[in-house]
């Protein structure tokens, strides 16, 4: 079924997430009824997601055009990237999966640990192949990022080139392969009808430090430090972790690794051969004791604070293998991702009451740098690329308005620029840019095992239980007689402590009692609405007492129900 938003010869271009947020990366390019759809990542969500573990896009409008999807065509391995596809395969069926170098091993982990999905053929493509579909050539082209093998893809279509950058920056001096510049150049000479660029760093109008130079300042850091070194990065970032590597082993220190993703990296990066080290390099958690702290470096998941990761548990004292001890050194390789600076400051401040040292990055010592280009480096790929039309994505409201004013300040014309949300559908042809409308899209909540069965509401409920608490009454009645067997009884949890607080209770009990003897009272009686009138007298009268909204909620006993039920 055709996209009815589009007219002949027109290519749609949306998000179903990763527009209006750093995260749940996926865009979708529809040329000639053909879908093509570009990562599947999840987004991590914020402290007021209360028990949410991930945020995932709303596949409706893949469901319903499955029929015309080409494939999926991954850019690189991150999380924000890859995560969501093991839940993207239960409700769609993607005919391939094209993906390159790590992220090929780091998608068959998710695999592993997803059981009973329908996994389709992963097709391996390395930066010179081509693939062709109807009047739709696909190419690539390797550009640098905190990950190896990141590519940007080429489609050449009826319409003109378009072109989506993935996440990138420019590196002149990479610790992995450099970017393809000249084919940059080359498309730009060729002509590119349309770029959707990454604006993550649109904002930062600075120099991005190479990762070849936090190398180095990791193996300085590593040669004045004297005793037990604990590091924290992401385990995605391989080459931080070689860099780690060669830095603990020019130290003559052993290494021993802690966080399952972190395990799984190493791993991966192994067998890709982008972590290499000497033989016994690696120790087992158990076999730190045999050890002097001057030989041991310690390489954990938490650089975001994460509760449940490596460092924090350190941290707290809760990890099983590893306690903190004075004369550690703590180096986070890494910075807070927006919305994770109070985790990491509370792992920090819980480091210094174990009288450790901690190093972050900063003006001292450059442990981390961004895997996103500044704004030098975004002028420079639209400078190469030259696109007539623009549509900056990947990044935060205010990042894309961002990108948008460094776009112009390229050359590219204002008119020929669309600022998106998810969901909304850009019209590109030879004639230009136009909004044609919107597509179903939103967010799923993934809760535990349970995908999507928690909604806006219940996160609600959580909002208000964590912070107003909860007052239940509890009734016992006989329908049959219209009458309460006893007064109510009522239990607090979070709101009010029972003890010292007899007479507002009792009051509270006495206001829920009258509601019910009059509702029992009525023709019409049925529980809901005995239910609904305990809930509006008790949120009026909670309120007058002590200025503040609980939730109410009463539980009926019905007797009578139980009697039927005995006597049948």
């Amino acid at each position: 079924m055709k996209n009815p938003l589009l007219r002949s010869g027109e290519i749609g271009i949306f998000a179903l997430g990763g527009l209006g947020e750093v995260g749940k990366n996926m865009y979708i390019y529809e040329i000639e009824d053909q879908i093509f759809i570009v990562d599947s990542g999840i987004l991590f969500p914020d402290d007021h997601l209360l028990g949410i573990d991930y945020v995932i896009q709303d596949f409706t409008y893949l469901v319903e055009n499955q029929d015309r999807i080409v494939g999926l065509f991954i850019t690189h391995g991150h999380e924000d990237h890859i995560g969501s596809i093991p839940y993207l395969l239960r409700q769609v069926q993607i005919p391939k999966i094209y993906a390159a170098g790590i992220a090929v091993d780091l998608i068959e982990y998710k695999f592993v640990e997803h059981h009973g999905i329908k996994v389709p053929q992963i097709e391996v493509y390395k930066s010179h192949y081509k693939y062709n579909f109807k009047n739709v050539e696909i190419s690539f082209i390797r550009l640098t990022h905190s990950i190896p093998d990141m590519f940007g893809i080429v489609f050449k279509t009826a319409e003109g080139t378009i072109f989506h950058t993935g996440d990138f920056k420019v590196d002149l001096t990479p610790v992995g392969p450099p970017a393809k510049f000249d084919k940059l150049a080359k498309i730009g000479s060729e002509g590119v009808l349309c770029m959707c660029s990454d604006s993550t760093n649109a904002e930062r109008d600075e120099l991005i430090v190479s990762d070849s130079k936090i190398g180095k300042s990791i193996n300085e850091l590593f040669s004045r430090i004297e005793g037990r070194i604990i590091i924290a990065t992401f385990a995605s970032n391989l080459y931080r972790i070689q860099q780690i590597i060669e830095a603990a082993v020019l130290n003559k220190r052993k290494i021993a690794v802690f966080g399952r993703s972190m395990d799984r990296a190493i791993e991966a990066g192994m067998q890709t051969g982008y972590i290499k080290m000497p033989k016994n390099t690696l120790v087992k958690g158990d076999s730190l004791k045999r050890l002097r702290p001057e030989e041991v470096t310690l390489l954990v998941t938490g650089s975001q604070g994460e509760p449940l990761a490596a460092l924090s548990r350190i941290a707290n004292g809760s990890h099983r293998q590893v306690q903190a001890m004075p004369g550690d050194t703590v180096i986070f390789s890494s910075s807070p991702i927006p919305g994770n600076q109070e985790g990491v400051n509370r792992t920090i401040n819980q480091l210094f009451r174990q009288d450790v040292n901690v190093i972050t990055h900063g003006p001292i010592a450059d442990t981390h740098t961004s895997g996103h280009g500044a704004q030098n480096d975004l002028k420079l790929i639209l400078s190469l690329v030259k696109p007539k039309l623009f549509i900056p994505i990947h990044g935060e409201h205010r990042m894309l308005k961002h990108h948008k004013q460094l776009a112009i300040d390229c050359g590219v014309n204002p008119n020929n620029i669309l600022i998106m949300d998810n969901g909304m559908v850009a019209a590109v042809s030879k004639n230009g840019i136009r909004y044609a409308g919107k597509v179903t899209s939103g967010e799923v909540y993934i809760d535990g095992r349970g995908i999507g069965d928690i909604g806006s509401s219940i996160i609600k409920e959580r909002k208000v239980l964590s912070e107003e608490g909860l007052f239940s009454v509890i009734f016992s009645i006989n329908s049959d007689k219209k009458k309460l067997i006893n007064s109510p009884t009522v239990i607090s949890r979070g709101f009010i402590y029972m003890k010292g607080n007899e007479a507002l209770t009792s009051s509270l009990a006495n206001e829920a009692k009258k509601v019910a003897e009059e509702e029992l009272k009525k023709k019409n009686y049925s529980e809901k609405l005995l239910k609904q009138s305990v809930i509006h007298v008790l949120n009026k009268k909670i309120y007058q007492l002590t200025q503040r909204k609980p939730i109410v909620l009463p539980i009926v006993v019905d007797l009578a129900n139980e009697m039927h039920v005995h006597k049948k």
